[in-house]
């Protein structure tokens, strides 16, 4: 048994863990993720629930590429009595081919069986990092009730919309605003050349010891480096807008191609800590040493494809924004931020919390507490959160 209280494999004491694919076919013409064929979908789902506390409510969970199914947030949460799922999307574990119109309908096509299948009612939809933008995206799009025509590289991709399906209220959980805006801001932007990624500009590079600028970092330092960022994601964006063209003119307008990022983990944030002061730990970020991070393979859009560029990581051209998309939802919204996160930074939650248009919201601090509510005080401050969430699902979605 865990000293949170649960028995292997992780599911909370008094709680069942009910493992379930959702599977729907679609019409593809290429398969983008591993096996299975481009007509057929399969969503791998977790359904953790107390046994002897039915409801008509469930929260429920996505991210585009992560697995959470055993999260402490998602086993804190049926613990305290909630009905949680945590759906994966087709994606899960390989971001490089991840188009985010098809995780939006992998979402909507989650819902819809919790909602026919199994029977619920209610839809709380939880945000947990990267899943934070994802879910205000969908919900804008559900309220709009127009489903989805296509993907941000322009090819047909269609979604009915009665297959998203509006949720009832909305948790932002550790998020980050999007992934291509959070990406935009680790980018390195020391290199020019993406065919020589070795070569950097030296008063660009943070890891450079001979770097003039160093801790902390000057104002006009920082604004040269965000232009710098923004430039160096447009600079692949249009070479992807120039290489999709080609293809798309050639023989084989649907061949794809696969290319590699270097440098994705240079935010002057995590060497400096009076940029957005907080209590995470300088020189740290949520995936390790960030120098290392830079150039590993597991950074943020490492290795990547034509249409996903456009629809994941491009700057201008992704769709799925949760400050873009806060302004047209219009159900209950808590957001829960953490003073020691070492993923999302303070502004992010802010601006999360003052993009939503309506005065239906709620915003709760947890201080102290990292991004997956990790440390020796990780449990407590896992408590508090759930705390907030208990009192905002009482105030907005009363039993």
């Amino acid at each position: 048994m865990g000293n949170d209280g649960t028995t292997r494999p992780g599911t909370p004491r008094g709680c069942e863990r009910i493992a379930y694919v959702v599977g729907f076919a679609e019409n593809s013409t290429y398969s983008d993720v591993y096996g299975g064929g481009g007509a057929i979908v399969g969503l791998d789902c977790h359904l953790i629930r107390p046994v002897d506390r039915p409801s008509d409510t469930l929260i429920v969970f996505m991210h585009p590429v992560g697995g959470g199914m055993y999260l402490p947030m998602v086993r804190g949460l049926a613990r305290a009595g909630h009905h949680v799922l945590w759906a994966n999307s087709r994606y899960r574990g390989a971001d490089y081919a991840l188009i985010m119109e098809k995780v939006a309908c992998d979402l909507g096509e989650a819902i819809v069986d919790a909602k026919e299948r199994l029977g619920y009612e209610r839809i709380v939809l939880a945000g947990w990092s990267g899943g934070g933008s994802l879910s205000m995206w969908y919900q804008a799009l559900a309220e709009a009730g127009q489903g989805i025509s296509d993907t941000a590289a322009g090819d047909p991709y269609v979604v009915d919309g009665a297959r998203m399906p509006a949720a009832d209220a909305i948790m932002m959980l550790a998020s980050h605003v999007s992934r291509h805006q959070i990406f935009t801001e680790w980018i390195d932007p020391s290199i020019h050349d993406e065919s020589k990624p070795r070569e950097r500009d030296p008063e660009l590079d943070l890891y450079n010891a001979a770097n003039p600028n160093q801790p902390p970092y000057s104002a006009d330092f920082l604004a040269t480096f965000r232009a710098a960022q923004i430039a160096r994601n447009r600079r692949i964006t249009a070479w992807v807008e120039d290489e999709l063209a080609a293809i798309r003119a050639s023989a084989n307008p649907n061949k794809e191609f696969a290319f590699t990022v270097h440098g994705t983990m240079a935010d002057p944030r995590w060497l400096d800590p009076t940029i957005e002061p907080s209590e995470r730990v300088p020189g740290v970020c949520y995936l390790g040493d960030p120098e290392v991070v830079n150039d590993g393979p597991v950074g943020l859009a490492r290795f990547s494809t034509l249409r996903s560029w456009l629809s994941q990581w491009g700057y201008d051209t992704a769709r799925c924004d949760a400050v873009a998309s806060g302004g047209r939802i219009s159900i209950p919204a808590l957001v829960v931020g953490n003073t020691a996160d070492d993923a999302c930074t303070p502004s992010h939650t802010q601006r999360l919390y003052d993009g939503i248009g309506h005065d239906r919201k709620r915003l709760h601090i947890v201080e102290g507490a990292t991004h997956y509510y990790t440390g020796p005080n990780g449990h407590t401050h896992l408590q508090e959160a759930i705390g907030a969430i208990d009192g905002f699902l009482d105030d907005y979605l009363p039993a």
